[in-house]
């Protein structure tokens, strides 16, 4: 190496070495820094967890001095109301629904000739006017008061309490017995404005008493046992007994609802006191006259039994009933009367009659006048036949040729037009010469509104 080569190389080396001694010094540094701070990461990640552990035995600590809250109160059962011909009010299986109807009627029967006018020709009457209370109870239970101002002295016409558990009702009170399809179905959807005579002949009526009904998908079983009427309990002379069942078979088939019924009754008297008389109506209410009427009998017992016929098809309906009465008469020979009738109805607007639970339910207007329609119109055509003769004992026969035409321009609205002809052997009221046979022609009208 030359003189100036060496030179060189000494200066070279004495530039580099002061950069090699700086770049040493900063890597020292810097591997200092991030120990420093890896140091200072580990420090607070110990305070973070150590201050979490504080926090968490905190709310232990609060948790277990403050008592468990209690939990919100269910929300109260809200007030319902519904109207079904007026408001029913309905809260915690409690249920309130005011009940009623009214119904004028006005009717005009001719005189046979030679019969004496005592109440015929034109007459008419409130024929009845109810207010009343229906509803239910937590458990099964519930009630029902009819009270009927209409007569003179108001009158209990329904008062009752029942249990109802799955299928089976248990009803103690005063309430209808089992008597048969036209006396179980409502005044206020009967086809027309009276029922079949024999009814009202026979005796039929609301009495006090306890009674069970069944009601199956196709079967209806009702039995009970009954005493008198309520209007009745303050006659001591009054204190009868008796038994009434009734079994119903209404399979549907088709389009069509039929009904199969039987029942079957008896009733001690008691004593009768005056005696007992069975009579009836010239179909119409408003009259007090019977031209059918036994005398008065000493009877101590009652036994009867009923079928019944019915089919519900569309627009169409057809229904038969047969009664017998057989009364036991104190030191006399024991008559068996007869009654029943036969008849079929069309609804010419369309609609079904209703049916329900053994027996005829409410026409509803598929085009109610409250909605722009004309309402429900139906036909009914019926023959009536009831004979209070035998054994001797005479109280005649009638038969009825019977029309009714019925407008519904709602559901709880009605106006019907009755007419037809009665015609009458060994009728109670004597004619022209004596005379007891003969016809009568009747015509009455009833508006009628219930709730």
């Amino acid at each position: 190496m030359t003189t100036r080569h060496a030179v060189f190389v000494s200066a070279f080396a004495l530039t580099c070495l002061p950069a090699a001694a700086m770049a040493q010094t900063q890597s020292v540094t810097l591997e200092q820094a991030v120990a420093k701070l890896a140091a200072l990461q580990a420090q607070l990640e110990a305070v973070q967890a150590e201050v979490a552990a504080l926090r968490a035995q905190g709310v232990q600590q609060q948790a277990a001095a403050t008592p468990p809250s209690t939990p919100p109160a269910a929300p109260a059962d809200p007030i319902k109301v519904s109207w079904k011909g007026a408001p029913e009010v309905s809260s915690k299986g409690w249920s309130f629904k005011p009940r009623g109807r009214l119904q004028f009627d006005a009717a005009r029967i001719s005189r046979p000739a030679g019969v004496a006018d005592t109440g015929l020709g034109f007459s008419n009457e409130l024929r009845r006017a109810y207010l009343g209370v229906q509803g239910t109870m937590p458990g099964g239970f519930g009630y029902r008061i009819d009270i009927d101002f209409a007569p003179s002295s108001p009158e209990f016409q329904e008062a009752f309490i029942d249990y109802t558990h799955g299928r089976t009702t248990i009803t103690a009170g005063q309430h209808n017995g089992f008597q048969g399809l036209e006396e179980l179905t409502s005044d206020v959807n009967t086809s027309f404005m009276e029922r079949a005579a024999f009814t009202d002949a026979f005796g039929f009526e609301r009495r006090l008493g306890i009674s069970a009904q069944y009601r199956g998908d196709v079967l209806l079983l009702q039995g009970g046992v009954f005493t008198d009427n309520i209007a009745d309990l303050s006659d001591d002379a009054n204190n009868s007994y008796g038994f009434d069942g009734r079994i119903v078979f209404s399979p549907k088939m088709g389009g069509a609802n039929l009904h199969l019924g039987a029942s079957a009754h008896y009733r001690d008297t008691g004593g009768t006191g005056a005696g007992t008389r069975y009579r009836q109506r010239p179909q119409l209410h408003p009259t007090d006259v019977r031209f059918l009427a036994t005398p008065a009998l000493q009877v101590t017992s009652e036994t009867s039994y009923g079928l019944e016929l019915a089919t519900v098809a569309g627009p169409f309906h057809a229904a038969a009933e047969a009664h017998w009465m057989r009364v036991s008469v104190a030191g006399a020979a024991d008559p068996t009367f007869f009654g029943g009738y036969i008849e079929g109805g069309w609804l010419l607007t369309g609609e079904s009659r209703g049916y329900r639970d053994g027996a005829f339910d409410r026409i509803k207007p598929a085009n109610p006048v409250s909605d722009g329609g004309i309402g429900a119109f139906a036909l009914n055509v019926r023959y009536d036949y009831l004979d209070l003769s035998d054994a001797g004992i005479i109280g005649g026969r009638q038969q009825g040729f019977l029309a009714a035409l019925i407008w519904k321009p709602t559901d709880y609205v009605l106006f019907a037009l009755n007419g037809g002809r009665l015609l009458f052997d060994d009728a109670a009221l004597a004619g022209t010469g004596g005379d007891r046979d003969y016809g009568a022609t009747v015509v009455g009208l009833r508006s009628q509104i219930d709730f």
